[in-house]
């Protein structure tokens, strides 16, 4: 599809102007490769990570690595895997998280964030125990979770073909990113996962805010205060919860 008609298609009118606007900053034998679709994520989700949260509504824009290796998993939006099902199980929780690394650890640092998980115990036997009828148990509460929390959930690259190309496709993406950012409300936080997210400090304004993190692919990541106070706050895996 063409680029501009895939954006004013799959994302949230407020954000049609300078999402073109950004799209034209890609080299034109990018733009080619795009809207020929021989990526992931697949079936017109590309630009997903727009398409329910309005513009005026982001605080915060957490920037993950790049999409999930798996067509099912790669949704278009940041961390959030599409082959999860349920969170929990009467176990703990699901096959599908407890493979997801990042997802699982991510959980498990919203439970100890949220007092469900005493002492920073993270054990299975800890999980089975776990009080969870009053929690989310969808992955895309979760997601609208984040969002009336104000975070726009968006990977650094928002294309994957395979692991060698990762880094290739990140520098294709930076001038969208950087024409993102400068024209984004100053306030804005930015939470940075990993290396490839962190890169993206090198070209902001000085006076951006940012919050830098381990990705959550690392177990630190669980205890980490930053993530706790930041994460917690939210409440994100309590339903109906709203800061906007």
């Amino acid at each position: 599809m063409e680029l501009n008609s895939l954006i004013k298609s799959t994302t949230h009118p407020s954000w049609h102007s300078l999402l073109i606007n950004a799209a034209n900053k890609l080299d034109k034998e990018y733009i080619e490769f795009i809207e020929n679709g021989n990526y992931l994520p697949t079936n017109n989700r590309l630009f997903n990570a727009f398409r329910d949260i309005p513009k005026s509504s982001v605080k915060y824009i957490l920037f993950g690595q790049d999409p999930y290796p798996r067509e099912q998993s790669a949704i278009g939006v940041a961390f959030i895997d599409g082959s999860v099902e349920n969170i929990f199980t009467d176990s703990g929780l699901s096959k599908e998280v407890n493979r997801a690394t990042s997802l699982r650890n991510f959980i498990k640092m919203a439970l100890v964030a949220s007092n469900r998980l005493k002492g920073n115990n993270t054990t299975k036997d800890a999980l089975k125990n776990l009080k969870k009828d009053d929690l989310i148990d969808s992955i895309y509460q979760l997601k609208s979770n984040f969002e009336k929390s104000g975070v726009l959930l968006l990977n650094a690259s928002l294309i994957y073909t395979e692991k060698k190309s990762s880094s290739y496709h990140a520098k294709k993406w930076q001038p969208f990113i950087k024409e993102l950012l400068d024209n984004l409300n100053s306030d804005i936080e930015l939470i940075l996962f990993g290396n490839f997210a962190k890169d993206i400090k090198k070209k902001l304004n000085p006076k951006q805010k940012t919050i830098e993190l381990e990705h959550p692919y690392n177990i630190s990541f669980i205890t980490n205060p930053k993530a706790l106070k930041l994460f917690g706050d939210m409440n994100l895996l309590f339903p109906h919860y709203c800061m906007i």
